[in-house]
């Protein structure tokens, strides 16, 4: 038996937008389908948001996207709850995905794609488990935890 997992992310008018920077970044073939594909009069606001957006590549990176129905552009998508403390706006990350690179060349590719319009969580540089490990939130506020696959003594 095989099992695979696939994050499935929910934006608010941008999922388009999110699925042609992540196959820039990834590369492989972007598929968009809109609502307006599955019946949605064409007329009708939100015919042309998508219903079922996917990046797959050779390698096996696979990312699927949709936006929210109802949504829009004017509620930018985050990955979890957003709340007010202090008079700050403070957002819950319900989430963080995770991408392992088997090289740091490999990976600081990856880092400067994602990091372009984005924010530094953590910078990328060696740690104790692995030779490079960084977090980032990119511009469409996925929050990113990258590292190099660790060579394990055996």
């Amino acid at each position: 038996m095989t099992i695979a997992t696939t994050t499935h992310l929910n934006f608010r008018g941008t999922a388009r937008q999110a699925l042609e920077f992540y196959g820039a970044v990834f590369g492989g073939e972007v598929t968009v389908a809109t609502y307006g594909d599955f019946g949605m009069p064409a007329g009708v606001p939100g015919a042309d948001k998508v219903v079922f957006g996917q990046v797959e590549n050779a390698e096996g990176f696979r990312l699927m996207a949709y936006d929210i129905p109802g949504s829009s552009e004017d509620h930018a998508a985050t990955a979890g709850t957003t709340s007010r403390e202090n008079g700050a706006t403070v957002t819950d990350r319900t989430f963080f995905q995770s991408l392992r690179a088997d090289s740091l060349d490999e990976l600081t590719g990856y880092w400067d794609a994602l990091a372009d319009g984005g924010s530094i969580v953590e910078p990328l540089a060696a740690s104790a488990w692995s030779p490079g490990f960084g977090m980032l939130t990119d511009r469409f506020g996925v929050t990113w935890v990258l590292d190099v696959r660790a060579a394990h003594a055996g």
